[in-house]
């Protein structure tokens, strides 16, 4: 797929589209008295039936496709517009048309923004397990900005970074656990790294975190063959601050699980669901590549990423059910259940956190089965206990058509994860996700804004939604990013404004 961004038509395009609501053309005011009529009849087919959306019909002389931007249900507009988009470059390369043009003079800069991530989207597959490969046809979109050109030009250049992102993060979730181990994941960090222009990294092997007390991650990954890392990345954005330009203090630390593979340890899993715990590394993946974005784009800001990569594999030294370990921070943690071991690990990553200097801390983790079956695969839960952070994800995720729900970190449900023996066990027999969501905050830095993101349901689908296929959907990837912006130039929210919001 290719993006030419024009003042003015060329006539060169082979076909027109023109998005439509209802009985209501968008973005398009230029059409002839006839072709109005023409539209009018054709929109009011659609709504009765002769017509289909994306049918093929000639309007002013011009093959134009009809492409319906309010066909689904529970979406915002925004996101009609990516599915819209996505559909409309599906259909052009499936009937192979060279170009197409669009005419979006009159669109807004985040409503082009959401029809290039669309058009980006469709481009999108994963074949690298297929003895028989098919090369995608190339369309080229003519983007009609009127007036807009150069605005267009630079939201197109940021969509190129995200979108690039997004596919690091799909493309590494998709990949068979046996081609992507811990050592295997640091290798490619390390080679993002040294292309990736202000990103540093600092990688810790077993030994190193048994030394230095991150026995989180190193009671998780010690059953396998394939030992554990824990990978720190580094970027200071505010060297990139133009002089006398005010930049945020803040340190955001996003803290990614990184399961490469999890059959459950010694409390197996079921066969049926194993084979998609080669998504169990998502939260790295995605943090991994929203750092190498935000360091790409040069957002003014502190970020750090921590990824805490291991197997959780059956093995001779496999961590045994009522095994008791000494966390980083010093607390004491029996292992009541080996498949819940993501907390485990995750809580490496938060006391690293909190030795950078984080001011902020995301972490990022498909983590419970229980917000799966509470949220299914569109909306991911989180918690956090700072308000004026849990509302900057809300906003940061609405703008990237991605959905989060605020759970609650219901302290009522705190004693449930004290042990007999030790401080702390892992799990406890009411609301999973929660459980989960307290043990996380017994990690995190005193006086520390924190976040934690349980995207089960929404890093990796079982069948074709919006606008990906079977497989991973890169979710998170652009919230991120988009926090990152948006803390690089904070505005000051209330906190009656943040109970509010996270009310509604």
């Amino acid at each position: 797929m290719k993006l030419s961004i024009v003042k003015t038509a060329s006539g060169k395009a082979n076909v027109s589209a023109l998005l439509f609501v209802k009985q209501s053309v968008q973005f398009s005011d230029v059409l002839t008295d006839a072709a109005e009529k023409q539209v009018e009849s054709v929109l009011k087919g659609m709504a009765e039936g002769p017509f289909e959306d994306m049918e093929l019909l000639e309007i002013d002389d011009k093959a134009t496709l009809f492409v319906n931007a309010a066909k689904e249900r529970g979406i915002s507009s925004l996101d009609h517009l990516r599915i819209a988009a996505y559909r409309l470059a599906k259909r052009a390369e499936q009937r192979q048309i060279p170009m197409v043009s669009i005419m979006l003079a009159d669109a807004a800069d985040e409503q082009f923004k959401a029809i290039a991530h669309g058009l980006h989207y469709a481009d999108y597959k994963f074949d690298a397990y297929k003895s028989k490969k098919k090369d995608n046809f190339q369309v080229t979109f003519e983007i009609i900005a009127g007036e807009h050109v150069a605005e267009f030009k630079k939201i197109a250049e940021e969509v190129a970074v995200e979108q690039t992102a997004i596919m690091l993060t799909r493309n590494m979730v998709n990949t068979s656990s046996a081609d992507l181990t811990p050592a295997d994941f640091v290798e490619n960090a390390k080679t993002i790294v040294k292309y990736t222009p202000g990103l540093s990294i600092k990688v810790r092997d077993m030994k190193q975190l048994e030394k230095e007390g991150f026995m989180g991650i190193v009671t998780v990954g010690k059953g396998s063959s394939r030992p554990p890392f824990m990978i720190t990345l580094s970027y200071d954005g505010t060297k990139n601050a133009k002089r006398g330009e005010r930049t945020s203090a803040d340190h955001l630390v996003l803290v990614g699980k990184g399961l490469c593979f999890d059959t459950g340890g010694l409390c197996l899993k079921t066969p049926k669901t194993m084979p998609e715990m080669i998504s169990d590394m998502a939260g790295a993946a995605t943090a991994l590549a929203a750092i190498q974005a935000i360091a790409t784009l040069k957002l003014p800001l502190k970020v750090s990423a921590v990824l805490c990569l291991a197997e959780n594999a059956i093995g001779n030294q496999s961590v045994l059910p009522g095994e008791i370990f000494t966390a980083k921070n010093g607390k004491t943690v029996m292992v009541d259940n080996t498949d819940a071991e993501g907390r485990l690990a995750l809580s490496d990553g938060l006391a690293e956190a909190g030795l950078i200097g984080a001011t902020h801390i995301v972490d990022i983790a498909t983590l419970t089965g229980a917000i799966v079956r509470a949220l299914g695969f569109a909306v991911a839960g989180f918690f956090s206990n700072d308000d004026p952070l849990a509302l900057n994800i809300i906003n940061s995720g609405e703008a990237c058509c991605e959905k989060f729900w605020s759970m609650p970190l219901e302290e009522e449900y705190a004693d449930e994860i004290k042990d007999k023996f030790a401080d702390l066990k892992n799990t406890g027999s009411s609301a999973p996700a929660i459980i989960a969501a307290l043990f996380l905050k017994e990690f995190v830095p005193a006086d520390t804004a924190w976040a934690h993101l349980d995207i089960a349901g929404t890093a990796f689908v079982p069948k074709k939604w919006k606008y990906s296929e079977y497989g991973a959907t890169g979710f998170g990837v652009q919230t991120l990013i988009e926090l990152a912006r948006r803390m690089s130039n904070p505005t000051s929210i209330s906190a009656d404004q943040c109970s509010y919001a996270l009310q509604k």
